[in-house]
Protein backbone atom coordinates (compact mmCIF):
# COMPACT_ATOMS: atom_id res chain seq x y z
CA UNK A 1 0.00 0.00 0.00
CA UNK A 2 1.31 3.43 -0.95
CA UNK A 3 2.24 5.88 1.78
CA UNK A 4 2.98 5.19 5.39
CA UNK A 5 5.93 7.49 6.05
CA UNK A 6 6.09 8.69 9.66
CA UNK A 7 8.23 11.59 10.85
CA UNK A 8 8.56 12.79 14.43
CA UNK A 9 9.97 16.30 14.69
CA UNK A 10 11.19 17.64 18.06
CA UNK A 11 8.46 15.59 19.75
CA UNK A 12 7.94 16.32 23.45
CA UNK A 13 5.39 15.04 25.95
CA UNK A 14 5.19 16.29 29.52
CA UNK A 15 2.93 15.12 32.32
CA UNK A 16 3.12 17.98 34.80
CA UNK A 17 6.77 18.35 35.77
CA UNK A 18 7.71 14.95 34.31
CA UNK A 19 9.04 14.80 30.74
CA UNK A 20 8.13 11.41 29.28
CA UNK A 21 9.35 12.14 25.74
CA UNK A 22 12.16 14.64 25.39
CA UNK A 23 12.68 16.01 21.87
CA UNK A 24 12.55 12.91 19.64
CA UNK A 25 13.40 13.19 15.95
CA UNK A 26 12.76 10.08 13.85
CA UNK A 27 11.86 9.18 10.28
CA UNK A 28 10.24 5.85 9.41
CA UNK A 29 10.00 5.32 5.64
CA UNK A 30 7.02 3.54 4.04
CA UNK A 31 6.98 -0.24 4.40
CA UNK A 32 9.58 -0.44 7.17
CA UNK A 33 9.34 -2.63 10.27
CA UNK A 34 10.58 -0.16 12.88
CA UNK A 35 10.94 -0.95 16.58
CA UNK A 36 11.07 1.31 19.62
CA UNK A 37 13.13 -0.62 22.16
CA UNK A 38 13.76 0.23 25.78
CA UNK A 39 12.95 -0.53 29.41
CA UNK A 40 9.72 0.43 31.17
CA UNK A 41 9.44 4.18 31.60
CA UNK A 42 11.75 5.10 28.71
CA UNK A 43 8.96 6.82 26.71
CA UNK A 44 8.42 4.26 23.95
CA UNK A 45 4.73 3.57 24.65
CA UNK A 46 4.00 7.28 25.14
CA UNK A 47 5.59 7.91 21.74
CA UNK A 48 3.42 5.22 20.16
CA UNK A 49 0.29 6.63 21.79
CA UNK A 50 1.07 10.07 20.37
CA UNK A 51 1.42 8.60 16.86
CA UNK A 52 -1.93 6.84 17.37
CA UNK A 53 -3.57 10.02 18.66
CA UNK A 54 -4.36 8.75 22.16
CA UNK A 55 -2.00 11.36 23.63
CA UNK A 56 -1.45 14.89 22.34
CA UNK A 57 2.14 16.12 22.18
CA UNK A 58 3.23 19.02 24.34
CA UNK A 59 5.53 20.19 21.56
CA UNK A 60 6.60 19.04 18.12
CA UNK A 61 5.11 17.48 15.02
CA UNK A 62 3.84 14.06 13.99
CA UNK A 63 3.91 13.87 10.19
CA UNK A 64 2.09 11.09 8.34
CA UNK A 65 3.02 11.23 4.67
CA UNK A 66 4.04 14.85 5.18
CA UNK A 67 0.85 15.99 6.94
CA UNK A 68 1.04 17.07 10.58
CA UNK A 69 -1.37 14.90 12.56
CA UNK A 70 -0.50 16.20 16.04
CA UNK A 71 -3.96 17.77 16.47
CA UNK A 72 -5.95 15.14 14.54
CA UNK A 73 -8.16 12.74 16.55
CA UNK A 74 -7.33 9.01 16.41
CA UNK A 75 -10.28 7.97 14.21
CA UNK A 76 -9.21 10.42 11.51
CA UNK A 77 -5.66 9.11 11.23
CA UNK A 78 -4.87 6.35 8.74
CA UNK A 79 -3.24 4.26 11.46
CA UNK A 80 -4.42 1.33 13.55
CA UNK A 81 -3.18 -0.17 16.80
CA UNK A 82 -2.76 -3.70 18.17
CA UNK A 83 -2.56 -3.76 21.96
CA UNK A 84 -1.00 -6.27 24.33
CA UNK A 85 -4.38 -7.35 25.72
CA UNK A 86 -5.88 -7.72 22.19
CA UNK A 87 -9.22 -6.10 23.29
CA UNK A 88 -11.39 -8.69 21.49
CA UNK A 89 -15.16 -8.73 22.03
CA UNK A 90 -15.84 -11.99 23.93
CA UNK A 91 -19.46 -12.26 22.72
CA UNK A 92 -18.57 -11.99 19.03
CA UNK A 93 -17.18 -14.68 16.75
CA UNK A 94 -13.77 -14.39 15.15
CA UNK A 95 -15.45 -13.34 11.90
CA UNK A 96 -17.45 -10.57 13.57
CA UNK A 97 -14.48 -9.38 15.65
CA UNK A 98 -12.41 -8.98 12.50
CA UNK A 99 -15.24 -7.29 10.61
CA UNK A 100 -16.12 -4.88 13.42
CA UNK A 101 -14.32 -1.87 11.96
CA UNK A 102 -15.93 -2.33 8.55
CA UNK A 103 -19.46 -1.53 9.70
CA UNK A 104 -18.79 2.19 9.24
CA UNK A 105 -17.54 1.73 5.68
CA UNK A 106 -20.89 0.85 4.06
CA UNK A 107 -19.57 -2.20 2.23
CA UNK A 108 -21.73 -4.87 0.65
CA UNK A 109 -21.98 -8.19 2.49
CA UNK A 110 -20.02 -9.86 -0.29
CA UNK A 111 -17.17 -7.33 -0.11
CA UNK A 112 -17.13 -7.52 3.68
CA UNK A 113 -16.93 -11.31 3.55
CA UNK A 114 -14.11 -11.10 1.01
CA UNK A 115 -12.13 -8.67 3.17
CA UNK A 116 -12.63 -10.80 6.30
CA UNK A 117 -11.58 -13.93 4.43
CA UNK A 118 -8.45 -12.26 3.12
CA UNK A 119 -7.50 -10.91 6.57
CA UNK A 120 -7.92 -14.33 8.20
CA UNK A 121 -5.94 -15.94 5.40
CA UNK A 122 -3.10 -13.51 6.05
CA UNK A 123 -2.91 -14.51 9.72
CA UNK A 124 -3.51 -18.21 8.97
CA UNK A 125 -6.87 -18.48 10.71
CA UNK A 126 -9.05 -19.64 7.82
CA UNK A 127 -11.62 -22.05 9.26
CA UNK A 128 -11.80 -20.31 12.64
CA UNK A 129 -14.52 -17.85 11.59
CA UNK A 130 -17.26 -19.15 13.91
CA UNK A 131 -15.19 -19.57 17.06
CA UNK A 132 -15.29 -17.13 19.95
CA UNK A 133 -12.20 -15.68 21.66
CA UNK A 134 -12.47 -18.05 24.65
CA UNK A 135 -12.16 -20.97 22.23
CA UNK A 136 -8.80 -19.74 20.95
CA UNK A 137 -5.25 -19.96 22.26
CA UNK A 138 -3.34 -16.84 23.19
CA UNK A 139 -1.45 -16.93 19.91
CA UNK A 140 -4.68 -17.28 17.92
CA UNK A 141 -6.25 -14.35 19.79
CA UNK A 142 -3.22 -12.26 18.93
CA UNK A 143 -3.71 -13.11 15.25
CA UNK A 144 -7.39 -12.15 15.39
CA UNK A 145 -6.42 -8.75 16.80
CA UNK A 146 -3.87 -8.37 14.02
CA UNK A 147 -6.44 -9.30 11.35
CA UNK A 148 -8.92 -6.80 12.79
CA UNK A 149 -6.31 -4.06 12.47
CA UNK A 150 -5.14 -5.05 8.98
CA UNK A 151 -8.63 -5.30 7.48
CA UNK A 152 -8.94 -1.50 7.55
CA UNK A 153 -5.88 -1.14 5.28
CA UNK A 154 -4.06 1.39 7.49
CA UNK A 155 -1.01 3.18 6.14
CA UNK A 156 0.71 2.48 9.48
CA UNK A 157 0.15 -0.32 11.98
CA UNK A 158 1.19 0.37 15.58
CA UNK A 159 1.92 -2.59 17.84
CA UNK A 160 2.24 -2.12 21.61
CA UNK A 161 4.06 -5.21 22.94
CA UNK A 162 1.49 -7.54 21.31
CA UNK A 163 3.46 -10.71 22.14
CA UNK A 164 4.12 -9.81 25.77
CA UNK A 165 1.40 -12.05 27.24
CA UNK A 166 2.50 -15.19 25.38
CA UNK A 167 4.84 -17.93 26.55
CA UNK A 168 8.44 -17.86 25.33
CA UNK A 169 8.16 -20.65 22.74
CA UNK A 170 5.02 -19.23 21.13
CA UNK A 171 6.50 -15.74 21.19
CA UNK A 172 9.52 -16.92 19.19
CA UNK A 173 7.29 -18.59 16.59
CA UNK A 174 5.07 -15.54 16.20
CA UNK A 175 8.05 -13.22 15.80
CA UNK A 176 8.85 -14.89 12.49
CA UNK A 177 5.20 -14.97 11.44
CA UNK A 178 4.67 -11.30 12.25
CA UNK A 179 7.64 -10.25 10.12
CA UNK A 180 6.40 -12.48 7.29
CA UNK A 181 2.94 -10.87 7.44
CA UNK A 182 4.46 -7.38 7.45
CA UNK A 183 6.50 -8.16 4.35
CA UNK A 184 3.42 -9.61 2.62
CA UNK A 185 1.11 -6.64 3.30
CA UNK A 186 3.92 -4.13 2.76
CA UNK A 187 2.72 -1.49 5.22
CA UNK A 188 4.69 0.37 7.87
CA UNK A 189 4.87 -1.39 11.24
CA UNK A 190 5.97 0.55 14.33
CA UNK A 191 6.54 -1.93 17.13
CA UNK A 192 7.08 -1.18 20.83
CA UNK A 193 8.95 -3.74 22.92
CA UNK A 194 11.34 -4.15 25.82
CA UNK A 195 12.39 -7.56 24.46
CA UNK A 196 15.72 -7.29 22.64
CA UNK A 197 15.32 -10.60 20.82
CA UNK A 198 11.99 -9.48 19.36
CA UNK A 199 13.53 -6.24 18.11
CA UNK A 200 16.58 -7.96 16.64
CA UNK A 201 14.53 -10.73 15.00
CA UNK A 202 11.85 -8.67 13.30
CA UNK A 203 13.04 -5.12 12.75
CA UNK A 204 14.49 -3.43 9.70
CA UNK A 205 15.68 -0.71 12.09
CA UNK A 206 15.63 -0.18 15.86
CA UNK A 207 15.54 2.97 17.99
CA UNK A 208 16.98 2.30 21.46
CA UNK A 209 15.37 4.66 23.98
CA UNK A 210 16.31 5.84 27.46
CA UNK A 211 14.73 8.50 29.66
CA UNK A 212 12.52 9.84 26.88
CA UNK A 213 15.33 10.16 24.35
CA UNK A 214 16.66 8.11 21.47
CA UNK A 215 20.16 6.81 22.19
CA UNK A 216 20.79 5.20 18.80
CA UNK A 217 18.93 4.30 15.60
CA UNK A 218 20.05 1.73 13.05
CA UNK A 219 19.64 -1.77 11.61
CA UNK A 220 19.78 -4.57 14.20
CA UNK A 221 23.28 -5.70 13.24
CA UNK A 222 24.65 -2.16 13.38
CA UNK A 223 23.13 -1.35 16.76
CA UNK A 224 24.31 -4.66 18.22
CA UNK A 225 27.80 -4.68 16.69
CA UNK A 226 28.46 -0.92 16.87
CA UNK A 227 26.76 0.51 19.98
CA UNK A 228 27.16 4.28 20.16
CA UNK A 229 27.00 4.52 23.95
CA UNK A 230 27.64 2.37 27.00
CA UNK A 231 23.90 2.35 27.67
CA UNK A 232 23.12 0.81 24.26
CA UNK A 233 25.93 -1.71 24.63
CA UNK A 234 24.64 -2.80 28.02
CA UNK A 235 20.94 -2.78 27.18
CA UNK A 236 21.01 -4.54 23.80
CA UNK A 237 22.28 -8.02 24.51
CA UNK A 238 25.04 -8.60 27.05
CA UNK A 239 28.29 -6.64 27.05
CA UNK A 240 31.42 -6.63 29.13
CA UNK A 241 32.04 -2.99 30.07
CA UNK A 242 35.31 -1.99 31.68
CA UNK A 243 36.73 1.36 32.79
CA UNK A 244 39.97 2.26 31.03
CA UNK A 245 42.19 5.16 30.04
CA UNK A 246 42.65 5.94 26.34
CA UNK A 247 46.08 7.06 25.19
CA UNK A 248 45.30 7.98 21.58
CA UNK A 249 45.76 6.31 18.18
CA UNK A 250 47.86 3.18 17.77
CA UNK A 251 48.44 0.85 14.80
CA UNK A 252 45.10 -0.89 14.31
CA UNK A 253 43.03 1.30 16.61
CA UNK A 254 43.24 3.13 19.93
CA UNK A 255 45.77 2.36 22.65
CA UNK A 256 44.11 1.97 26.04
CA UNK A 257 45.32 1.06 29.51
CA UNK A 258 43.26 -1.16 31.77
CA UNK A 259 44.92 -1.35 35.15
CA UNK A 260 48.53 -2.32 34.49
CA UNK A 261 47.74 -3.80 31.08
CA UNK A 262 47.95 -2.18 27.66
CA UNK A 263 45.41 -3.09 24.99
CA UNK A 264 44.54 -1.94 21.48
CA UNK A 265 40.86 -1.47 20.62
CA UNK A 266 40.07 -1.60 16.92
CA UNK A 267 36.51 -0.24 17.14
CA UNK A 268 34.94 2.96 18.36
CA UNK A 269 36.73 6.23 19.09
CA UNK A 270 40.29 5.71 17.86
CA UNK A 271 41.36 9.26 18.78
CA UNK A 272 40.04 9.11 22.35
CA UNK A 273 42.15 10.23 25.27
CA UNK A 274 41.40 10.04 28.95
CA UNK A 275 38.72 7.99 30.76
CA UNK A 276 36.67 5.71 28.48
CA UNK A 277 34.62 2.54 28.56
CA UNK A 278 35.87 -0.63 26.90
CA UNK A 279 33.15 -2.83 25.45
CA UNK A 280 33.26 -6.38 24.13
CA UNK A 281 30.53 -8.98 23.67
CA UNK A 282 30.92 -12.24 25.67
CA UNK A 283 30.91 -14.38 22.51
CA UNK A 284 33.95 -12.45 21.16
CA UNK A 285 36.18 -12.98 24.19
CA UNK A 286 38.65 -15.88 23.96
CA UNK A 287 39.93 -17.97 26.88
CA UNK A 288 43.44 -19.42 26.75
CA UNK A 289 45.63 -21.38 29.17
CA UNK A 290 47.21 -19.34 31.94
CA UNK A 291 50.69 -19.54 30.39
CA UNK A 292 49.58 -18.15 27.00
CA UNK A 293 51.43 -15.08 25.73
CA UNK A 294 50.76 -12.33 23.25
CA UNK A 295 49.22 -8.84 23.00
CA UNK A 296 45.73 -7.88 24.17
CA UNK A 297 45.73 -10.49 26.90
CA UNK A 298 44.98 -10.09 30.60
CA UNK A 299 45.40 -12.84 33.24
CA UNK A 300 42.37 -13.98 35.16
CA UNK A 301 40.79 -16.82 37.11
CA UNK A 302 37.63 -18.77 36.38
CA UNK A 303 35.01 -18.08 39.04
CA UNK A 304 32.18 -20.20 37.68
CA UNK A 305 31.07 -22.19 34.63
CA UNK A 306 27.33 -22.18 33.93
CA UNK A 307 25.85 -24.74 31.56
CA UNK A 308 22.97 -23.24 29.54
CA UNK A 309 22.63 -25.83 26.79
CA UNK A 310 24.09 -24.66 23.50
CA UNK A 311 26.52 -22.28 25.24
CA UNK A 312 28.75 -22.36 28.29
CA UNK A 313 28.81 -19.13 30.29
CA UNK A 314 32.19 -18.71 31.96
CA UNK A 315 32.57 -15.98 34.61
CA UNK A 316 36.15 -14.78 34.92
CA UNK A 317 37.76 -12.46 37.46
CA UNK A 318 40.40 -10.34 35.70
CA UNK A 319 43.63 -9.26 37.38
CA UNK A 320 42.57 -5.56 37.44
CA UNK A 321 39.46 -6.54 39.42
CA UNK A 322 36.73 -6.72 36.78
CA UNK A 323 34.36 -9.65 36.43
CA UNK A 324 33.53 -10.53 32.82
CA UNK A 325 31.45 -13.10 30.97
CA UNK A 326 32.79 -15.38 28.25
CA UNK A 327 30.41 -17.42 26.11
CA UNK A 328 31.82 -20.62 24.60
CA UNK A 329 29.94 -22.72 22.06
CA UNK A 330 29.03 -26.12 23.50
CA UNK A 331 30.60 -28.68 21.16
CA UNK A 332 29.72 -31.65 23.37
CA UNK A 333 33.20 -32.19 24.78
CA UNK A 334 32.43 -31.11 28.33
CA UNK A 335 33.67 -28.07 30.21
CA UNK A 336 37.27 -27.18 29.34
CA UNK A 337 37.63 -24.62 32.11
CA UNK A 338 37.20 -25.61 35.74
CA UNK A 339 36.38 -23.31 38.62
CA UNK A 340 39.58 -21.76 39.98
CA UNK A 341 41.57 -22.31 36.77
CA UNK A 342 44.11 -19.59 35.90
CA UNK A 343 43.53 -18.31 32.37
CA UNK A 344 44.62 -15.68 29.92
CA UNK A 345 41.74 -13.65 28.52
CA UNK A 346 42.29 -12.58 24.92
CA UNK A 347 40.45 -9.46 23.72
CA UNK A 348 40.70 -9.52 19.89
CA UNK A 349 41.56 -6.06 18.56
CA UNK A 350 38.73 -6.15 16.00
CA UNK A 351 36.13 -6.91 18.70
CA UNK A 352 37.19 -4.43 21.39
CA UNK A 353 35.37 -1.07 21.26
CA UNK A 354 36.15 2.29 22.86
CA UNK A 355 33.04 4.17 24.04
CA UNK A 356 32.62 7.56 25.72
CA UNK A 357 32.97 7.28 29.48
CA UNK A 358 29.31 8.31 30.04
CA UNK A 359 28.36 6.41 33.15
CA UNK A 360 25.29 4.21 33.20
CA UNK A 361 23.17 5.04 36.22
CA UNK A 362 22.13 2.36 38.70
CA UNK A 363 18.60 2.80 37.30
CA UNK A 364 19.94 2.18 33.79
CA UNK A 365 21.72 -1.02 34.84
CA UNK A 366 18.61 -2.19 36.70
CA UNK A 367 16.36 -1.46 33.72
CA UNK A 368 18.67 -3.27 31.32
CA UNK A 369 18.93 -6.27 33.64
CA UNK A 370 15.15 -6.41 34.13
CA UNK A 371 14.53 -6.23 30.40
CA UNK A 372 16.93 -9.12 29.82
Amino acid sequence: MAGGEVQLVDLVKRFGDFTAVDGINLRVPPGEFFSLLGPSGCGKTTTLRMIAGFERPTEGQILLDGVDMAGTPPHKRNVNTVFQNYALFPHLTVEKNVAFGLKYQHLSKAEQARRVGRALELVRLTGFEKRRPNQLSGGQQQRVALARALILNPAVLLLDEPLGALDAKLRKALQIELKTIQEEVGITFIYVTHDQEEALTMSDRIAVMSNGRVEQVGPPKEVYEEPATAYVADFLGVSNLMNATAEGPAPGGCRVRHGDFELVAGQGEEDARGPVKLCIRPERVELEPGDATGPNRIPGMVERVVYVGSVLHVLVNLAPGDKIQVWIQNEGQGATWAQGSPVKVHFPVASLRVLPEGEISEEGFAAAAAAR
